[in-house]
């Protein structure tokens, strides 16, 4: 079974569906074609607000550092290029 990725307002919509219509959970998760232990997933997370943020704060860290590892992988190939260069000239002068 393939893996769906929800957005953060739908889940916040679901969530809110649950919590402050009283939807059951069942019922939630078939007409929005969902597992049940997604919901309550989400619950956990959406339901607390601060929670919420928190798990906004984790998103943006996550994302930042991939940003980052990814120009640090740039920048040491870019290094390693300039090292080789380098030497090749130095080589080449003598």
């Amino acid at each position: 079974m393939a893996n769906k990725l929800y957005t953060d307002e739908f889940k916040q919509e679901a969530v809110n569906q649950i919590i402050k219509n009283g939807y059951p959970i069942k019922d939630t998760a078939q007409r929005l074609g969902v597992h049940p232990d997604s919901l309550k997933a989400w619950i956990k997370i959406y339901s607390n607000p601060q929670s919420t943020s928190q798990h906004q704060a984790s998103k943006d860290l996550s994302s930042e550092n991939r940003k980052l590892k990814a120009e640090l992988k740039r920048v040491t190939e870019e290094r390693d290029i300039l090292k080789k260069a380098a030497a090749y000239f130095a080589k080449n002068q003598k």
